[in-house]
């Protein structure tokens, strides 16, 4: 289906511009909406009177110098952490995430790439259900087909047509707005995937760069308004003319004024941003240490380049937003992924840089898969897939659960990696048996995450003296005070994994 033409339509290029009660103004671009419908959105942080004013450049009657008012109250809904905390914005030091108020946002993200391109309205309310249910606080999706821009939805309509001059679909997106506006409504932030670039035939790449600015700059001006953070690209290496390519593009859309926060989405085991560290419109970093089981993938997740990344300046807060997904095939092993696999991966991720959340994923949930017994169509190495219905359940999404509760009762923001809790690493050089520690600076807080259970001796003098010592276990979430300490020296009852936590 060929969707209309946006060069039949007027195309400004000034934004419109909205005055608080308090005064305070900000600039907002509008997005066509199909015919002759412009609109503007944003998410009003002011109760009172607003004022707008719309601008397009070459003046067009009807939508130049419109003007206005309008009245916004407080909502109703008290459940909402967005309503009651406000927008999700970057910690004033650099290191988590927070609410507009202060409040820390723990990331606990959920991959879906495609569920909400290939959903149903239905489907869709229920895998937000289950990860609502389950403590989760992210779902990240693609917003453009990622391959070559012909996935279509359940309606048949594709995101755009063209290269050199692309034309949006606006029934496309009315549909999409749909499922944004679903996710927040459960609690759950957007982090919305504007390209991918992986394959040179996928947007990300084989658009030209004035036409990846005017799409994501489109995306931004229709869903801005939400609850959402923006992932510019997919599965690239930023490297070279790529890396300076999309320089310029997140520059162009993000650059100088505000947005919502802001990253890029590398290949597995690949982390490109040194060359990146000066880009002030990059808010934060993910990295994916991606689905191998090798020594050499494990190493990498506990002790590779995010775990000395974190000490530069300027400091930015580091997401794993792709440690091995539950069910997927290990790339070395050729076998699935069990649920200790992707938690302990998933644990490693939270201690390896200041805490400031992680995602987890099912193999079959991330390519809302429909198809049982059939790996995913463009990822045949994957292994054969359970639907999402099957994979919405798996042990290790409950897993999450326990793990986003207990970090959410201590003060997780103030934890730093900080090997030196350890007189000596247990496992010696074996990196399946790396025991990770974080604490606060105070000393009052410290968490350690054992793989492969056993004894961990604590140094002295490191942490605030009469701390109370819990073990938690992660497939469970109970936890248990510890009664038999023998000194600084503290032993797990098996050789599973546990978390040892001391806390006030």
């Amino acid at each position: 289906m060929d969707p209309p033409a946006t060069s039949s339509a007027p195309e400004p290029t000034e934004p419109s511009t909205v005055t608080s009660p308090s005064g305070k103004t900000r600039t907002i671009w509008g997005f066509w909406d199909g015919g002759s419908t412009w609109r503007v959105r944003f998410s009003p942080d002011e109760t009172g009177a607003w004022k707008y004013r719309t601008h397009s450049q070459p003046a067009v009657p009807g939508l130049d110098g419109q003007a206005g008012r309008f009245e916004c109250g407080k909502h109703a809904d008290t459940k909402s952490s967005f309503l009651r905390h406000g927008a999700v914005r970057i910690s004033a030091n650099g290191r988590h995430f927070e609410h507009a108020d202060g409040t820390p946002f723990f990331w606990l993200g959920d991959t879906v790439w495609y569920g909400a391109i290939l959903s149903t309205a239905q489907d869709w309310e229920t895998y937000l259900s289950d990860r609502e249910e389950k403590g989760f606080s992210v779902v990240h999706f693609n917003a453009v087909a990622p391959r070559n821009g012909v996935a279509a939805d359940e309606n048949g309509e594709i995101s755009f047509t063209g290269v050199e001059k692309i034309r949006i679909n606006p029934r496309f997106y009315q549909r999409f707005d749909q499922r944004v506006e679903a996710a927040n409504a459960h609690g759950l932030l957007a982090a919305i995937v504007q390209t991918w670039g992986l394959r040179k035939e996928d947007s990300g790449n084989y658009l030209p760069e004035s036409q990846l600015i005017r799409l994501m700059r489109y995306l931004e001006a229709r869903y801005g308004g939400n609850h959402v953070v923006w992932i510019l690209t997919g599965d690239a290496r930023y490297e070279g003319e790529q890396g300076e390519r999309f320089k310029r593009v997140g520059d162009a859309v993000f650059g100088g004024r505000p947005h919502a926060p802001t990253t890029l989405h590398p290949v597995g085991m690949h982390f490109p941003f040194e060359a990146f560290r000066k880009e002030k419109w990059l808010d934060f970093l993910i990295y994916q240490s991606g689905h191998g089981d090798d020594a050499k993938t494990l190493q990498w997740i506990h002790s590779g380049p995010v775990s000395g990344f974190w000490q530069k300046s300027p400091a930015r807060p580091l997401i794993n937003l792709e440690p091995p997904y539950e069910g997927h095939l290990g790339y070395q092993s050729h076998k699935p992924h069990t649920d200790y696999v992707t938690r302990r991966a998933i644990y490693w991720s939270l201690l390896n840089a200041p805490t400031a959340g992680v995602t987890y994923g099912a193999h079959g949930v991330w390519s809302w898969h429909t198809k049982a017994g059939e790996p995913p169509t463009d990822h045949p190495t994957t292994g054969a897939a359970k639907t999402w219905r099957d994979a919405l359940p798996f042990p290790g999404s409950t897993q999450m659960k326990y793990l986003g509760e207990m970090f959410r009762s201590i003060a997780w923001w103030e934890l730093v990696p900080d090997e030196q809790l350890l007189t000596a690493q247990p496992g010696g050089a074996d990196p399946a048996q790396h025991v990770s520690a974080s604490r606060s600076d105070k000393g009052d807080l410290a968490l350690l995450y054992l793989p492969v259970g056993g004894e961990v001796t604590l140094r002295p003098g490191v942490l605030a003296p009469g701390l109370r010592a819990e073990w938690f276990d992660p497939r469970n979430g109970q936890r248990s005070v510890v009664k038999d300490a023998a000194g600084n020296a503290f032993t797990a009852s098996d050789t599973k994994d546990w978390v040892l936590l001391l806390h006030r």
